[in-house]
C-alpha cells in the first residue's frame, strides 16, 4: 500500500513532467506575445521616434489621442462598420448552418463550397473584390450595366456609404463559411429530442428558432460575437488594399491609422498608446459580451 508521501512524490513527478513538456510553448508565449505585449504599454508613455533616443511623458500619448480628429474619426467608421458586419456575418452564418446541417442529399457539398472563401488570403480576397467591382474592366458594373442599371462608371470604392458597403459584402462573403462552421457545431450538440418533443406539440419554426435553438447556441454565439467583433475592430488588410484610406480618409480605420502613426510618420509611441486603447476597448466589449450572453449554471 502507498504511504501519502509516496503519492505526493508521484504527483509532483507526473506535475514535472507535465511542466516539462507545456515549457516549449509557454516559452513562445513569453517571447511572442507577453514580452511584446509589455514592451508595447512601456513604449505607450515614451516619446519614441524611429530613430534618436526615447523620453518618458506619461500620458502625453494618450491625451494627443483624444484630441486627434483623424483618430476619432476612425474609431466613428470602425464603430460603424463593426455595427454592420456583425450582425450580417451572424444571421448570414446562422442561416447557412441551418442549411447544411441537414440531412438533405447534396449537405456536404454546399458546406464545402460556402467554405471555400475562408480558405483564401484575406488580401487576395480584397483584390479579388477590387477587380470585381472597378467600374471599367470589372464584370459587376458590366453586368449591371446592361442589366439596365445605368452606366455604372462611378467608382464603387470611390467614396461613402459605397466604399464601405463593398467592403462590407466582401467580409461577409469572406468569412460567413468560418461562422457557419462554428454554428453549426452548436447546432448539431443541440439534442435532437428536444426538437422533436417541441415539433410534437405543435411549437413551429420561429418558435423553436426563438425556445430552443437560439438559448442552446447561447455559448456558440458569444463566441461568435467575440471572433467576429475582435476581426471587425481590427480591420487593416481589406481597406488598404481596396480604399487606401480614401477618400480624404473617409474609410480609415483605427488599425489603419495605426500602421500609418507608427510606420509612416514613424511616432511609435503614438502608435503604441493608441494600440494599448484598442486593447482595452476589445477587453471590455469581450467581458461585456461574456457576461451577457454567458450561459449561467448552478
Amino acid at each position: 500500500m502507498k504511504t501519502r508521501s509516496g503519492r505526493r512524490g508521484a504527483g509532483y513527478r507526473h506535475e514535472s513532467t507535465g511542466l516539462l513538456f507545456a515549457a516549449p510553448a509557454l516559452v513562445m508565449v513569453l517571447m511572442f506575445f507577453i514580452a511584446p505585449l509589455c514592451y508595447m504599454i512601456w513604449m505607450a508613455f515614451q516619446q519614441y521616434p524611429l530613430l534618436g533616443k526615447h523620453k518618458f511623458i506619461g500620458l502625453q500619448n494618450f491625451r494627443d489621442a483624444l484630441k486627434d480628429h483623424t483618430y476619432t474619426h476612425a474609431v466613428g467608421l470602425t464603430i460603424e462598420y463593426t455595427v454592420l458586419v456583425v450582425p450580417l456575418l451572424l444571421i448570414v452564418g446562422l442561416g447557412l448552418a441551418s442549411l447544411v446541417s441537414s440531412r438533405r442529399r447534396g449537405a456536404a457539398a454546399f458546406r464545402t463550397i460556402f467554405f471555400l472563401p475562408v480558405v483564401v488570403g484575406l488580401a487576395s480576397a480584397s483584390y479579388l473584390w477590387y477587380w470585381l467591382v472597378d467600374a471599367q474592366v470589372g464584370p459587376l458594373p458590366y453586368i449591371l450595366r446592361h442589366l439596365g442599371f445605368g452606366n455604372m462608371t462611378n467608382p464603387w470604392l470611390g467614396g461613402m456609404p459605397g466604399a464601405l458597403l463593398v467592403v462590407t459584402l466582401m467580409i461577409v462573403w469572406k468569412v460567413s463559411g468560418l461562422t457557419m462552421l462554428l454554428l453549426m457545431t452548436g447546432l448539431q450538440s443541440i439534442p435532437v429530442d428536444i426538437v422533436e418533443a417541441a415539433r410534437m406539440d405543435g411549437a413551429g419554426r420561429v418558435r423553436r428558432l426563438r425556445s430552443i435553438t437560439l438559448p442552446l447556441l447561447r455559448n456558440t454565439i458569444a463566441l461568435v460575437l467575440i471572433l467576429t467583433t475582435a476581426g471587425s475592430f481590427l480591420a487593416f488588410d481589406q481597406f488598404y488594399v481596396m480604399t487606401k484610406g480614401g477618400p480624404s480618409n473617409q474609410t480609415l480605420t483605427i488599425a489603419y491609422w495605426i500602421y500609418h502613426v507608427s510606420f509612416v510618420n514613424y511616432r511609435l509611441g503614438y502608435g503604441a498608446a493608441l494600440s494599448v486603447m484598442l486593447a482595452l476597448v476589445l477587453l471590455l466589449i469581450s467581458a461585456l459580451q461574456l457576461r451577457i450572453l454567458n450561459d449561467s449554471r448552478e
